[in-house]
């Protein structure tokens, strides 16, 4: 095969290229010509340079491509862009601060976040099917300016071929809409499901602790209205999965129950779809902290062969029941209790004051065969007590208690006398009243006045409509914090902030009364302004 540029054949004198290096022709010896066709081969190949066009409409020097045309020239003739809007508005609800994403669902997303620029995106979904989306990306503005602008680069099939990238920009502007949810809580009319929490009882000890629970948890966020009633509490809730989510937290709770309704409210027989307003009716145990309670022989053997009368030091999601002669606990969780139903015995309100006269430990207690646990954190002890209202008499009663680590001669006790009292139970009835004890001893008595203006810490509540409110409820609200105070258990259920108006002091007073210390409190923050403003920008930097 012959060299590239030299023609093929079989030379002769008069074929022989005339080149003077190589000599006459005729007189070049094959040699020669064969060293001069590679050196011709060699030197044509290294001189060969990609070959330029001229533009077909401005005539500038470009680079071969299938348009045959400038990129300066082809994006004056062709705009890739065309048919996606540079202008779209997006609807934000500023009451619950969510994006609209349409057909109908009301998203929440940061700025400049993935999931908005998602959003973002979709408003221009079927104008961006028609070019290759390259790269999107916010542009930086003003968080104030109702607008957020984003940088697209696309590419585009264009003009026999040839592939054209374009970057622009599309503005979004920010309307202002309120979502329907928001709607419905600014009516405070409309709900379509409602969870009614009721106890039958006369103390509002565990609504006090179910509402710090709810605070919390943040259980109550959902809520269009919280209407407090006379014997519990209605939560409204603009769909049926949040009621029923509510339910679900009540009963890991609290022990307690439910029942579940509907009402068909309207109906499209065309489409086959129905619209209900549900109810959940939950019925909280009718057992408070503090409660004398009398067990079912049944139910008292099978927690170990306590004694039928109780007292109830907490309720959480248990009943937590002391036996006062044995210092014995047991736990009772709302299956137990509906199967074994049992009351109070006594009324709060006829709780007395007694004086303790005598005190003595119990150190060697026999127990039964088959006896349960026996409680850590108190102290069996036997009392003879007096009631501040007989003191001009020397009738004295004796008991036992689960108080004696607490108490001293010349101490205060609350208590209820079972012996002065009309027992109206099915199981006290049927009891030996020898196994009926004459006084049930609660808890210690400290000055009400004294602790409650050394008390350097309060609690947050709930935003509800309250009616017919009763002028006892400030005296339960007092006793339900001195309840946390004196009870750990179910202190650390709860966020308890620091009153800064109170100055600090130390734990315990002078009567020794439990005070919560400084530790086990949270700080209450209040920002009302924006983060940027310089409220918040005060509060930030120290």
């Amino acid at each position: 095969m012959a060299a590239a540029g030299v023609r093929v054949g079989v030379f002769g004198a008069a074929e022989a290229p005339t080149n003077p290096a190589l000599g006459p022709p005729g007189l070049v010896s094959w040699g020669r010509l064969r060293a001069y066709r590679t050196m011709e081969y060699v030197t044509e190949s290294a001189d060969r340079t990609p070959g330029h066009i001229l533009c077909c409409e401005c005539g500038v020097p470009i680079s071969p491509n299938p348009a045959n045309i400038c990129v300066a020239c082809l994006r004056s003739k062709v705009d890739i862009s065309q048919g996606i809007p540079k202008q779209v508005s997006i609807s934000f609800c500023k009451q619950c601060q969510r994006y609209f994403q349409p057909p109908g669902m009301w998203i929440q997303c940061a700025l400049e976040s993935r999931e908005l620029l998602a959003l973002c995106l979709k408003k221009i979904k079927a104008p961006l099917s028609k070019v290759r989306l390259v790269d999107a990306g916010f542009v930086w503005t003003e968080p104030h300016s109702k607008r957020l602008k984003v940088k697209l680069t696309i590419q585009k099939e264009v003009m026999n071929g040839a592939i054209l990238q374009q970057v622009f920009v599309v503005d979004y502007v920010v309307q202002p809409q309120m979502c329907g949810d928001c709607h419905r809580v600014e009516a405070k009319d409309f709900w379509k499901a409602v969870v009614q929490v009721r106890q039958k009882t006369l103390h509002k000890k565990t609504f006090y602790y179910l509402e710090q629970l709810i605070l919390k948890y943040g259980m109550h966020q959902n809520t269009l209205r919280i209407k407090e009633i006379h014997d519990g509490l209605d939560f409204y809730y603009s769909s049926k999965q949040h009621a029923q989510k509510m339910v679900e937290f009540l009963q890991c709770t609290v022990p307690c129950r439910y029942k579940a309704s509907q009402r068909l409210i309207s109906q499209d027989i065309r489409s086959n779809t129905y619209n209900y307003k549900s109810t959940f009716s939950l019925e909280i145990v009718p057992i408070c902290k503090d409660n004398v309670v009398c067990l079912s022989p049944k139910l008292a053997q099978s927690l170990g062969n306590m004694n039928q009368i109780c007292v109830c030091i907490r309720v959480t999601s248990a009943i937590h029941l002391i036996d006062p002669n044995t210092v014995q606990v047991a736990d009772i969780d709302g299956n137990t209790f509906w199967s074994h139903p049992f009351n109070s015995l006594c009324h709060p309100k006829q709780l007395e004051e007694f004086i303790v006269m005598e005190c003595s430990i119990v150190r060697d207690l026999k127990r039964s065969a088959g006896a349960g646990m026996i409680s850590k954190k108190h102290t069996l002890g036997e009392v003879w007590v007096q009631k501040t209202s007989e003191m001009n008499t020397d009738k004295q009663y004796f008991c036992r208690t689960h108080l004696g680590h607490l108490l001293n001669p010349g101490d205060l006790v609350l208590g209820f006398d079972l012996a002065n009292c009309n027992l109206n139970d099915e199981h006290v009835n049927k009891m030996n009243p020898d196994r009926v004890p004459d006084v049930v001893l609660i808890k210690k008595s400290y000055d009400r006045t004294k602790r409650q203006r050394r008390r350097n810490w309060k609690l947050k509540e709930l935003a509800r409509d309250r009616e017919n409110m009763d002028t006892d409820d400030e005296r339960q609200y007092q006793d339900f914090l001195e309840d946390l105070e004196e009870d750990e258990a179910i202190r650390k259920n709860v966020n308890i902030y620091r009153d800064s108006a109170i100055p600090v002091e130390s734990d315990t007073d002078d009567e020794g009364a439990p005070r919560i210390s400084l530790a086990e409190m949270l700080e209450d923050l209040h920002i009302s302004q924006d983060a940027t403003g310089e409220e918040g920008e005060s509060m930030m930097m120290t």
